[in-house]
């Protein structure tokens, strides 16, 4: 496990207002992910902006180059949404075939070990290829969230188990709280897309 941990000491951070903020907001985002609401959109990009500053400073630049990722991708999430909301006002969702569901993990693993070895090779960031673990596996969830994939609560409950110990250590425990406060929605997200999900 050698690879997952090489990094420089951990930086800790004073708990400010900005982090704090950003918690408030992604709290309100998953809510409304879970919901299935579009007004999860503006929250998420209100909340990405601040974590860019954030992991910036802590020098996880795989995580705050991730939040520019996100801004464009809820964009894009936020004109799908709009298209496929049913009567009622609510998301359709739907189920990832297995061969995609294939693709996703093998993409997904690629990307952590290609992402890992540059970030690792050609910066100061803090525990490279944890890092880009924590980066590729959102990539991928944010992904499959814009696209209505039930299946995006997978990514997310990994990325989140894998989270909190890095936000620890590099001493944003509010953060590693708001990711502890992520897994359990993220599964109680999982139980409502699979009831909502629409079924070929």
């Amino acid at each position: 496990m050698g690879w997952i941990l090489r990094g420089h000491a951990a930086i800790t951070p004073p708990m400010s207002l900005i982090e704090i903020v950003a918690v408030l907001l992604g709290l309100a985002n998953i809510v409304l992910i879970i919901r299935r609401s579009v007004w999860n959109f503006p929250f998420a990009i209100a909340m990405v902006s601040l974590y860019f500053v954030i992991f910036r400073d802590a020098q996880l630049y795989s995580d705050a180059g991730l939040q520019i990722f996100f801004a464009v991708v809820n964009l894009y999430g936020w004109w799908s949404w709009h298209r496929n909301r049913a009567d009622v006002g609510e998301v359709v969702v739907r189920r990832l075939p297995a061969f995609g569901y294939a693709i996703c993990i093998a993409g997904s693993v690629a990307a952590i070990w290609g992402w890992g070895a540059f970030m690792g090779s050609y910066t100061q960031t803090s525990y490279p290829y944890w890092d880009a673990s924590v980066a590729m596996l959102s990539v991928a969830g944010q992904i499959l969230m814009a696209r209505r994939f039930v299946e995006n609560w997978h990514w997310w409950i990994l990325v989140n188990l894998i989270s909190i110990p890095l936000y620890v250590l590099k001493g944003l425990y509010l953060t590693a709280g708001l990711y502890g406060v992520f897994l359990v929605l993220a599964i109680a997200g999982l139980v409502a897309w699979r009831k909502a999900e629409v079924r070929p």
